[in-house]
């Protein structure tokens, strides 16, 4: 998994536009500031909107998006998916450990991370059934059958690695596919089409 260097820059952007005291808008419709947006649940599926929560809920501690990473896979010769994977950190943790550890321990942490993710989600890939579905009603259910069922697979793929991270390294974390950022490859699986888009 590479992560996107525009799309780091755009959460930035996003990061700092909702640490404001202006709200965003998109569509004309105003998206509650962090504190009021409801946090996301690990068991929750991100299926709807644009944007990334900000926060998610994990362990009664509020964890907050602190990276965006992109990945794909291919199950086979003509399947496979790409999209994009938030992760979500306690600050109370990512402080802790900067004071005593100092900031280069997050290098290899993201090392890490993206190491146990790929398995994961080549795991959870391999799992998806990603036939083309003749019972959906049409692309956009199809889309998010297949999205709801990469996300499940995908959360329960990583499960065990992230236990094994926080006792490793004392930091809480979470990583969440976001649905409605993959695309699904039924007729034909490459690695030029799994390169991030610049």
């Amino acid at each position: 998994m590479k992560v996107s260097v525009q799309i780091l820059i755009g959460m930035t952007l996003i990061v700092l536009t909702a640490c404001s005291t202006q709200e965003i808008k998109q569509d004309a419709q105003p998206i509650p500031a962090v504190d009021k947006a409801p946090a996301m649940t690990p068991g929750s599926s991100p299926m709807s909107g644009q944007n990334p929560p900000l926060t998610l809920a994990k362990d009664d501690k509020t964890l907050n998006l602190m990276r965006i990473m992109d990945g794909g896979a291919c199950k086979n010769d003509y399947q496979g998916a790409k999209g994009i994977f938030l992760i979500y950190a306690d600050p109370a943790d990512v402080e802790r450990i900067r004071h005593e550890q100092g900031t280069k321990i997050f290098g290899d942490f993201e090392n890490k991370i993206q190491l146990f993710a790929t398995e994961a989600l080549q795991k959870a890939i391999n799992e998806t059934n990603l036939g083309e579905d003749p019972f959906s009603l049409g692309a956009d259910e199809a889309q998010e059958k297949l999205a709801k069922q990469l996300f499940n697979n995908f959360r329960s793929s990583v499960a065990d690695a992230v236990k094994l991270f926080k006792q490793e390294t004392t930091l809480t974390l979470d990583i969440v596919p976001f649905a409605p950022s993959f695309i699904f490859y039924q007729q034909g699986c490459e690695a030029t089409h799994l390169e991030p888009e610049i």
